[in-house]
């Protein structure tokens, strides 16, 4: 299976391409998009190996992650989707489809998060046959604690997560 493509007012949620590796490195490489995320810039390679990643999600698990981009521009700003990353963390959510999305610094403070989250759910809430979602969100990053609230997720859990105090999320599908 291939990423579907869904479009916004704004955006487009596509799947990855080869010519998204240097605007999502920079992006991986920019400590204000890493901050509450991996902690450190990442390494090109560590990025390629998320683009990867992201792009072969899909076959696996039939769902996974998109990249996106502005209509107007064509540029990525960003990516948005489901997985289950096998994270070690208690309470366990393994099986449980992971929300996740990262902007580029650019795109912070547009909308654009929440408008490419809600297209994401709006699509797993049609395809992903789960009795429910979830996602982790460090505990000092507002800004996202803001758009899980916004697209209906609760908490349900505090915990740490390679040494981070985080808040998991839930909604019901």
């Amino acid at each position: 299976m291939q990423a579907p493509l869904l479009e916004t007012a704004r955006l487009r949620l596509r799947g990855y391409r080869s010519d998204d590796f240097s605007p999502c490195a920079a992006m991986w490489s920019d400590p204000a998009v890493n901050r509450y995320t991996t902690g450190r810039p990442l390494a090109p390679e560590e990025a390629w190996a998320k683009t990867l990643r992201n792009a072969g999600l899909w076959p696996v698990l039939g769902h996974g992650y998109w990249a996106i981009e502005e209509k107007t521009s064509g540029e990525f700003v960003g990516e948005t989707g489901f997985a289950d990353f096998k994270r070690d963390i208690h309470p366990s959510i393994a099986g449980v489809p992971e929300l996740g999305y990262v902007m580029c610094s650019r795109a912070h403070g547009k909308g654009y998060a929440t408008e490419a989250v809600r297209a994401a759910i709006a699509w797993a809430d049609q395809h992903i046959r789960a009795p429910r979602t979830v996602c982790l969100i460090h505990e000092g990053n507002g800004p996202s604690l803001r758009v899980v609230a916004k697209c209906g997720y609760h908490e349900f859990q505090r915990t740490q997560y390679k040494g981070n105090n985080v808040i998991m999320f839930e909604r019901q599908i």
